[in-house]
């Protein structure tokens, strides 16, 4: 199972779960914790193979990750705590294995806030992916990994989030990076799909006015789902968990109340 920490609430009935994105840990959630544990149940996780999700002896004979196995790992643990609906929060790729999962079991999932959401691949994104499979396995993947994090976080302000996922990715073995790496060739038909069809459950898209590559087809999106909504935050880039905690929280805590 998952590593994984709860904080329990003494009186509220709402859940909220944490998913991160590929490379980083439940640790980006550090500025998230404080504010949500004061007025919600909290479940914050480890993917398998990040943080404390050492892979097992049957990831070990698994050489491939599909997103069906990986959301699994995720209803594996809401189910043994006996969860019956949690809001879920997700970062970058995180964000498409809660929608997998609203997909999947829809009646566990009562709001979607989706951070950096990733719901549509661009030429150059498709092409800094294809570029990463034809040499993930003879070029060193933490140099990989820094040429994809300066891409998708540029800027100077980006800074400390890039190095954020950087020193956590350093935590993964190489077969770990490999293995996550080869989900890219499952992304394209699965968002396909998502953007085709509205899930009916709430949903907030909190994106940075910086993040260039995800951004406008989130845009798009939005006006084709009614029961989707858009928050922009001004000078921001990818993660804006962390660029901009304050903002992200007191927009994200509001969506929850709004829908609970």
């Amino acid at each position: 199972m998952l590593n994984y920490y709860k904080y329990p609430h003494t009186t509220s009935k709402e859940w909220v779960t944490f998913v991160h994105g590929a490379g980083g840990s439940s640790s980006i959630w550090y500025k998230q914790i404080r504010d949500f544990k004061k007025q919600f149940n909290v479940l914050i996780l480890d993917l398998r193979g990040h943080g404390d999700s050492k892979p097992n002896l049957k990831d070990t004979f698994n050489t491939k990750y599909t997103f069906e196995s990986i959301t699994a790992d995720i209803v594996e643990v809401i189910d043994h705590l006996k969860i019956k609906k949690s809001h879920f929060i997700g970062i970058s790729l995180g964000t498409i294995l809660i929608r997998n999962l609203a997909e999947k079991r829809p009646e566990l999932v009562q709001s979607m806030i989706m951070g950096g959401a990733i719901i549509k691949m661009n030429f150059r994104s498709q092409i800094l992916m294809k570029v990463g499979n034809i040499f993930k396995s003879v070029v060193p993947y933490m140099m990989l990994y820094k040429l994809f994090a300066f891409i998708i976080m540029p800027n100077k302000n980006h800074k400390k989030s890039r190095l954020l996922f950087v020193n956590e990715a350093k935590k993964l073995y190489q077969k770990e990076f490999i293995r996550w790496f080869k989900l890219t060739s499952e992304i394209n038909p699965l968002l396909r799909f998502f953007r085709a069809k509205d899930i009916k459950i709430p949903t907030l898209y909190v994106m940075g006015s910086e993040d260039h590559l995800f951004l406008p087809s989130i845009k798009n999106i939005v006006v084709k789902h009614v029961t989707s909504s858009l928050f922009v935050i001004e000078k921001c880039g990818h993660v804006v968990n962390v660029e901009q905690p304050e903002v992200f929280n007191n927009e994200t805590i509001g969506f929850i109340k709004s829908v609970a």
